[in-house]
């Protein structure tokens, strides 16, 4: 289906959206979040930020955008960028990582440390911490996982760790009862990450685009996966310059399957599997053509 064409404003919507409310809009997020929203994604943000409009009583996007430009709404901002941000995730998504991840953690010899930098609801780090049981044989390995997101709404459901029974239905049974509980009565259907795995992650939010970022290194480990996708190549590579020094020498960062690093960054090399490692002869970030 085509978008609906700027000329015309669908009489189906509540609130008129024209196209420099549109562009208003890519511009605030690009510069709180560094998201580049595309042209096809107007109807996406519109379905979104009507609700806020809904919420704050107001009638107009022109008027919702100017209280966020005056920044006297702080909380807004939150609820603004939260509103605009994709959170699609699942238990051990690409699947192929995790066996690369227990290897690298085996090989360590002291306490691990793990930044996963895209929490959402919290299913890749809980699926990190999983790893590492298996890794080490146990509910207590010597690993810290910090886990973080833009979106303050996701980072709550992903520190309670309780989830419908569906999203564990392809999960491998004995891990189930390894690392589940069950709900019973009113929690029928409901799945509960076991408490041993939830002290294994600590949840905090942080902007990648932020001044600073509430995180320390050296980490071994940094899972930035799907997340740069939604960055312009600058961005990209300004972000992956800030990993640099978070991370050990031999540290690894796992990238989602599309994303491509070595186009943005001469810091990393490939090492596979959309894997990548510190190029000790790295010159910095790329810099923008």
């Amino acid at each position: 289906m085509k978008p609906a064409s700027n000329k015309q404003q669908d009489s189906s919507k509540i609130f008129e959206f024209t196209p420099r409310d549109f562009a208003r809009v890519r511009a605030l997020i690009y510069k709180q979040a560094g998201i580049s929203l595309g042209e096809s994604k107007q109807e996406m943000v519109y379905s979104r930020l009507a609700r806020r409009l809904r919420a704050k009583g107001l009638s107009t996007f022109e008027e919702y955008l100017d209280g966020l430009e005056s920044g006297r709404d702080n909380k807004e901002w939150v609820a603004f960028t939260n509103a605009l941000t994709t959170n699609l995730t699942s238990f051990f998504r690409e699947a192929h990582h995790f066996p690369i991840l227990a290897e690298h953690l085996l090989s360590r010899k002291a306490s691990l440390s793990i930044w996963c930098s895209a929490a959402s609801t919290g299913e890749e780090p809980y699926s990190i911490a999983m790893t590492a049981c298996e890794a080490f044989g146990t509910l207590t390995p010597p690993v810290t996982i910090i886990a973080t997101d833009i979106d303050t709404n996701v980072l709550e459901t992903a520190a309670n760790g309780v989830y419908p029974l569906e999203r564990i239905d392809k999960m491998a049974q004995d891990r189930v009862k390894r690392f589940f509980q069950r709900g019973t009565g009113e929690r029928s259907g409901l799945v509960r990450v076991r408490p041993e795995l939830r002290q294994l992650v600590s949840f905090k939010p942080l902007n990648l685009l932020g001044a600073s970022w509430p995180v320390s290194g050296p980490f071994d480990v940094v899972f930035c996966r799907n997340v740069m996708i939604y960055f312009d190549k600058p961005t990209q590579g300004k972000i992956l310059s800030r990993f640099v020094p978070l991370m050990k020498p031999d540290g690894l960062l796992f990238a989602g399957h599309s994303e491509n690093f070595l186009y943005a960054s001469d810091a990393f090399k490939l090492r596979g599997k959309t894997v990548y490692e510190l190029d000790p002869h790295h010159g910095g970030a790329r810099k923008p053509a």
